[in-house]
């Protein structure tokens, strides 16, 4: 497979993901959407410039989808502030988390699993302050903005956050994992 058709295949997987994931058609799945920026940063390195907007077009474009197809509009939904345009930000943090794992790894190791873990935690507290907060300060949703109250609502949503994150990057981990494996030259038996 040419790094071409690698990098499609994983942008398609990504893309579906998030599609499948995003619309809460499937309403105990969780939305991958975090996830699935943070594994592009760490597969798609190379193809930021196309594959991270064409990530967020689809974002936004599910988004758009599930807003009208309520009957609501898009531009008068209480999701869409002027504060929406944050998760651009937001995600491009998620997406330099996997960026910076895949700069520093060196196939499936311990210390892989020692820089994934406070990646992904650093990359989701970012992408959290970045959405959160900026739906918090400049949206009309909160009607009288306080640090005590931005403080609650961050932390009350953090967890549930990286924990749907976690979940799907995990099992990324683990794909990738079987995957090197798998396409890794096996060694013969000492026939001694």
């Amino acid at each position: 497979m040419t790094s071409r058709s690698h990098d499609t295949l994983i942008l398609s997987l990504l893309a579906a993901l998030m599609a499948a994931t995003r619309i809460n058609h499937f309403a105990p799945v969780p939305d991958a959407s975090w996830a699935v920026f943070f594994i592009g940063g760490f597969h798609l390195a190379a193809r930021t410039k196309l594959a991270f907007p064409l990530l967020m077009l689809l974002a936004v474009a599910v988004d758009w989808l599930v807003i009208t197809g309520q009957g609501l509009s898009f531009w008068q939904h209480y999701c869409v502030s002027p504060a929406y345009w944050c998760l651009i930000p937001a995600y491009f943090a998620l997406w330099a988390g996997g960026v910076w794992l895949r700069r520093h790894y060196h196939g499936a190791q311990w210390s892989a699993l020692a820089r994934l873990v406070p990646a992904l935690l650093i990359a989701v507290a970012l992408c959290q302050l970045i959405a959160q907060g900026s739906f918090y300060w400049i949206s009309a949703s909160v009607a009288d903005p306080t640090v005590a109250g931005w403080f609650k609502n961050y932390t009350d949503w953090l967890g549930p956050y990286l924990r749907s994150a976690a979940l799907y990057v995990a099992a990324a981990a683990v794909i990738q994992v079987a995957a090197e494996r798998l396409s890794a030259p096996r060694r013969q038996p000492y026939a001694g």
